[in-house]
């Protein structure tokens, strides 16, 4: 389903005629209308206008994308500044089209965002691409961080630190290990205090940390 959001009839009927025949389409005029109907329809697209009176920019584009987290929005829009245009793309807009963009223009970004891609000027792939190197090297930084600490602990310190991780009990540890409870909770004090934490939250946060995998985006367009 598809859902178009302006409050220009002559928008609404072009941008229909672009997206006819991929998925249901229905119009919203206004804002409130707008938030009822993400509520209520769930769209899996949002083609929406930039200049909706009272959307109030990113912000407001934000507040509407948590009505409804799964719906992809698509912006349309008079010729607008890169800085805002980069901004929509870190508020989660997944497309930027200008509003009169041709009919079969505007069915290529719609079947690009719904399989997954970005549609987005080439001209700010070099943003896309320094923001996925920033955010690779701070989740680097982090993980040999983690391994680092992980690393002070010995061979059995670090067995029972990776089940308490896997949420086992100290008595499935020691049944697993074949030890005593007591030494399990002996081995977990000895963890705690190399990794200055206290329970066994925090040491299950740092584990899961340590095995985590980066994630890896598409760029379409």
């Amino acid at each position: 389903m598809i859902l178009l959001a302006s409050q220009f009839q002559d928008d609404l009927y072009r941008w229909e005629q672009g997206v006819r025949g991929i998925a249901p389409v229905f119009c919203s005029t206004n804002l409130d209308s707008l938030r009822d109907e993400l509520v209520r329809l769930k769209p899996q697209i949002l083609l929406l206008d930039h200049d909706l009176p009272k959307l109030d920019g990113p912000n407001g584009i934000a507040a509407l994308m948590k009505l409804n987290p799964e719906t992809k929005v698509i912006i349309l829009s008079y010729p607008i500044a890169d800085e805002i245009e980069w901004a929509l793309f870190r508020t989660g807009v997944r497309g930027c089209c200008q509003r009169d963009v041709k009919p079969e223009q505007l069915k290529s970004a719609v079947v690009a965002v719904q399989q997954g891609e970005l549609w987005i000027r080439r001209s700010h792939s070099w943003h896309l691409l320094n923001e996925l190197v920033t955010i690779t090297r701070e989740k680097n930084k982090i993980k040999e961080a983690v391994g680092e600490l992980l690393a002070n602990l010995t061979r059995r310190e670090y067995e029972i630190a990776t089940l308490v991780g896997n949420g086992e009990t100290n008595k499935q540890i020691a049944r697993r290990l074949a030890i005593t409870e007591r030494t399990v909770k002996a081995h977990l004090t000895e963890v705690f205090r190399k990794l200055d934490i206290a329970d066994r939250l925090k040491l299950a946060l740092i584990v899961k940390g340590s095995m985590s995998s980066h994630d890896s985006t598409r760029i379409g367009h």
